[in-house]
């Protein structure tokens, strides 16, 4: 290839006058618009170099620089609308958070807060208080503790009760959680070692009994771990809470039950299957309990340990606590949230999770059947069909449930289903729904009546 065709592009000054990066440099950090100016340049450069095409117009390079350096600008963690029906979705933050956790939020945000000031002494106060007191009084535990996510509380409570020594706990629950972090290795990390028991569908008292006889003074802790994101059926069998903590109390070790999506409500009330408490661990005998604080529980990201408060006291201690400790925000947002549980009517209707998992039928049909009509009405050729599908609890809790609705179906004749799924997720504000028997679905379950209009908009632009 010569090198005079090289030597044609532009240099980066030259290209940073022109119209539209000009007009970029105007809205942006210069630092941004030119690395977006020498990327684009890399890139034409390896195309010429490789022989392909000749050099593009210095008018076509700026313009494709200015719109890199856009895209480059803009925050990659923005609020997107989650048309999935997936209402614990991971990868979208899982559980949305009620108005006056909003509130609460926003209000700490705003300045200084007391999160380690005791405003009725006038000195240094306890971080989490005010969350840890509304748990105790929510399931009777002795104490509790807040950490920064559900695999923390694992690790505390584990290094707590059992650093050097052994765990015992069934092969059976020896699950992997979101990301590829399994409990063995969270158990490594800890310091603890793992005593497996028992088999991957069957595990009896017995085996327990036989591991705790054998390893004896080296045993630290039993652990029990609540299938939340998976379920084993057909030719199984499992010791209770009940019966692991008195097998456990009578060696004199203390018993950990890692609940994972931490239920404080009964979902059974839902029509849903029971999902077992953290006052029913508690009450059977757990001396500490774990879970997650943006699960079911409906508030944000934050692990929970609950129990005697021996243990929590000791678990407080440990040095990895300070790594670990939530922000203010998130603990804002936390009381909030179980203040909004003390009163299970109210949190029926006013947190995000339970609203989505309680919405009556017929509401979800005329939610439907608006997002259907409003979308056929601002995009011609566009189909929406109205068909049954089934949402998801997600977030690795109650795996077996399917949440049956109404869900919307679009196909163009001009897009397919994948073109349609990508335009809805360059929209503003993004809209993330799913495809299924190629066509592009909505499901209103976890769209609020307000953001049904707000994606009826926001595609109505993107697919015209």
């Amino acid at each position: 290839m010569p090198a005079s065709r090289l030597r044609a592009l532009p240099s980066v000054e030259k290209l940073l006058g022109l119209p539209p990066l000009a007009a970029a440099l105007g809205e942006l950090p210069r630092t941004v618009v030119v690395a977006a100016v020498r990327e684009e340049l890399a890139a034409a450069r390896a195309l010429l170099r490789r022989d392909r095409g000749e050099p593009p117009a210095p008018q076509d390079l700026a313009a494709a620089a200015a719109d890199r350096a856009r895209t480059a600008a803009r925050p990659r963690l923005v609020r997107v609308l989650n048309a999935t029906g997936i209402v614990l979705h991971t990868n979208l933050g899982r559980a949305p958070l009620a108005e006056t956790a909003r509130r609460a939020v926003n209000d700490v945000a705003a300045g200084y807060s007391a999160l380690e000031f005791d405003l009725e002494e006038g000195r240094r106060g306890d971080r989490g208080l005010g969350v840890e007191r509304r748990l105790v009084r929510l399931t009777g535990a002795e104490a509790a503790a807040v950490v920064n996510n559900g695999a923390a509380a694992v690790l505390l409570a584990l290094a707590a009760t059992a650093a050097g020594r052994g765990v015992v706990v069934s092969r059976g629950e020896l699950v992997e959680i979101g990301g590829s972090f399994r409990v063995p290795e969270v158990m490594e990390r800890s310091g603890a070692r793992l005593i497996e028991v028992g088999s991957t569908n069957r595990t009896h008292l017995r085996d327990y009994e036989k591991a705790l006889a054998r390893h004896g003074r080296e045993v630290g802790a039993v652990l029990r771990v609540h299938p939340s994101n998976f379920r084993i059926e057909g030719f199984t069998a499992r010791p209770t809470t009940a019966e692991l903590a008195k097998l456990a109390h009578r060696r004199r070790l203390p018993l950990l039950e890692d609940l994972g999506s931490g239920a404080l409500v009964d979902f059974a009330a839902y029509g849903l299957e029971h999902e077992p408490t953290v006052g029913e661990s508690l009450a059977a005998g757990a001396d500490l309990v774990t879970f997650s604080g943006d699960k079911l529980l409906g508030g944000a990201q934050a692990g929970l340990v609950l129990g005697k408060a021996k243990l929590v006291a000791k678990l407080k201690k440990d040095p990895f606590a300070r790594a670990m400790r939530p922000d203010k925000l998130a603990l804002a947002a936390l009381e909030a949230t179980l203040a909004l549980l003390e009163e299970p009517a109210r949190a029926a209707q006013a947190l995000p999770v339970l609203a989505m998992l309680g919405v009556p039928p017929g509401t979800l049909r005329a939610r439907a059947e608006r997002l259907a009509a409003e979308l056929a009405a601002r995009v011609p050729g566009l189909e929406t069909r109205i068909v049954e599908g089934h949402g998801e609890v997600g977030g690795g809790s109650l795996p077996r449930e399917k949440l049956p609705g109404p869900v919307v179906e679009l196909t163009h004749p001009s897009f397919s289903a994948q073109e349609l799924e990508r335009r809805a997720r360059a929209a503003e504000p993004p809209v993330i729904g799913t495809i299924r028997a190629n066509a592009f679905r909505l499901d209103p379950r976890t769209l609020t009546e307000t953001e049904v209009g707000i994606a009826a908009t926001a595609l109505g632009k993107v697919f015209a």
